[in-house]
């Protein structure tokens, strides 16, 4: 793909993550999205086969995204004295990839078409949030095996960990449909969130 036709493509996905967000799955047409991309309607169709294809490729491109963050969750130091400082550091990056606005949304738009696409939406979980916990779990028997913790299922105290963490802002934003948290928010759930984790598995 020559850097013109890359550029086009990008413009294509980016125009369609904004409609679909705007107008959901079912309210958006090809016209919708080659109108906002400044190209045809042919050439939409020339870079994705199909509404399905393109819709697909944009709810799966958010999964590589998170890349950066799983990354961060098997990096985590292991120094004894640090641990809450460093699981707060964590906590808080994880609450910043999770809360932000278009997460969210497309997280909303995910669940709002799973009948429609169940296989999109399990790999999506799969490839994403899935894979995040598992880091997590494999950084947490890192951590229980020098000492430092203390936990018999990981798997288990990863969801904890980030049921700590998201149940509160998520779940607001999922409702409300805006994320109506401040940064400082999100400072006392991080923080409070890993006083939590630490008083069952320290």
């Amino acid at each position: 793909m020559d850097s013109r036709s890359e550029r086009k493509h990008q413009a294509i996905l980016e125009a369609a993550t904004t409609v679909f967000l705007d107008k959901g799955y079912s309210g958006t047409s090809m016209d919708d999205i080659a109108k906002l991309a400044a190209v045809s309607k042919q050439t939409v169709y020339k870079h994705f086969s199909d509404k399905e294809k393109l819709f697909a490729d944009i709810v799966l491109a958010t999964t590589d995204r998170l890349d950066t963050t799983i990354d961060l969750l098997a990096d985590l130091p292991t120094d004894d004295a640090d641990l809450e400082e460093n699981l707060t550091r964590l906590a808080r990056r994880l609450l910043t990839a999770l809360t932000d606005p278009r997460v969210i949304q497309l997280r909303r738009l995910i669940i709002a078409n799973a009948d429609v696409f169940p296989d999109l939406g399990t790999e999506w979980y799969e490839r994403g949030f899935e894979r995040g916990l598992a880091t997590l779990a494999a950084t947490f028997q890192r951590l229980t095996d020098q000492g430092l913790l203390r936990i018999d299922d990981t798997r288990l105290a990863a969801n904890h960990f980030s049921g700590l963490l998201l149940w509160i802002p998520v779940n607001k934003a999922m409702f409300t449909g805006s994320a109506q948290h401040t940064d400082a928010d999100l400072d006392r759930y991080a923080a409070a969130g890993t006083r939590v984790f630490l008083a069952a598995y320290r």
